[in-house]
């Protein structure tokens, strides 16, 4: 598996979103569990997931405990697998989604993280969103806060413009390693925060970088040029999607969402995929 840079350690080049395994519509918990060990069969050793990934109110941290409970009985050295997940964001259980950006929630939000992923450390912190009633620089003060306790190994944000990458970069003394945010073919919008955190060196992990759970499947019929170069490749246009994500700058890690085996095991070979480029030219210009 080719390997890039998440501030001071390598991961794999594709990581595992976890979500698709505990919000609606989740696969039950043998298959997910399925899912996760293929994905570390295969080298990966990013998995990002957050404890607002859970369906019912109540079960705050499902996919947490879930990745952790699929680490635990994998039968391989997990010492090298980093688990990213996120606070801020929450989801009371009525399919909604809320914010709580206050830097006390944060703060205790991430010691129930760790607490549920049973580690001393979270090996990656990430502000999930913006919360408009908090000023940003109090809620990322408490991510530095974090790390500066020990509570977090490495501190990144999501859902960010490139003002809040630069402010976040200044509040954490230069210790920003990551930022998440949505990008893919179908949702281009995130362009500029992907170069910016490429000049800065800051790892870039695109969300649904896929399309999203609902379309993921049709990309290929959605986006014509993924499904010529996939058909001259003979490989799947989610396959290439990805390859193309990589292509665009060395700090770029997707993080597709996975709920079988089979998806991430093909998502995994995108690490590996050359495209032309004149195929990315095509890429590029549909």
């Amino acid at each position: 598996m080719q390997q890039r840079t998440l501030g001071d350690t390598q991961v794999s080049a594709i990581g595992l979103g976890g979500m698709p395994m505990s919000i609606e519509g989740r696969p039950d918990e043998e298959r997910s569990i399925r899912t996760i060990h293929a994905a570390l069969d295969a080298g990966v050793t990013l998995i990002d997931t957050a404890d607002a990934y859970h369906r019912d109110a109540g079960e705050v941290g499902h996919n947490e405990s879930l990745i952790a409970k699929a680490l635990q009985s994998w039968g391989g050295d997990t010492s090298a697998v980093v688990v990213a997940t996120k606070g801020g964001h929450l989801r009371p259980g009525d399919g909604s989604w809320t914010l709580n950006g206050r830097p006390e929630y944060l703060k205790q939000a991430a010691k129930e993280s760790a607490r549920r992923l049973g580690v001393d450390a979270i090996g990656l912190y990430q502000f999930h969103r913006p919360d408009p009633d908090v000023p940003y620089a109090e809620s990322v003060g408490a991510i530095r806060d974090l790390l500066d306790e020990g509570v977090i190994v490495r501190a990144g944000i999501s859902n960010a413009n490139v003002e809040q990458i630069d402010l976040s970069q200044e509040i954490l003394g230069g210790r920003l390693v990551s930022v998440q945010n949505q990008f893919s073919p179908k949702f281009l919008s995130s362009r500029g925060e992907l170069e910016h955190c490429a000049d800065l060196g800051i790892a870039f992990l695109p969300w649904s970088p896929l399309g999203g759970i609902s379309d993921a499947s049709e990309l290929g019929s959605n986006h014509s040029a993924f499904a010529e170069v996939a058909k001259a490749h003979d490989v799947s246009p989610q396959q290439v999607a990805l390859a193309w994500e990589l292509s665009l700058a060395d700090v770029v890690i997707p993080i597709p969402g996975a709920s079988r085996p089979t998806s991430i095991e093909d998502s995994v070979k995108a690490a590996e995929l050359e495209l032309t480029d004149d195929e990315l030219a095509a890429l590029d210009g549909r």
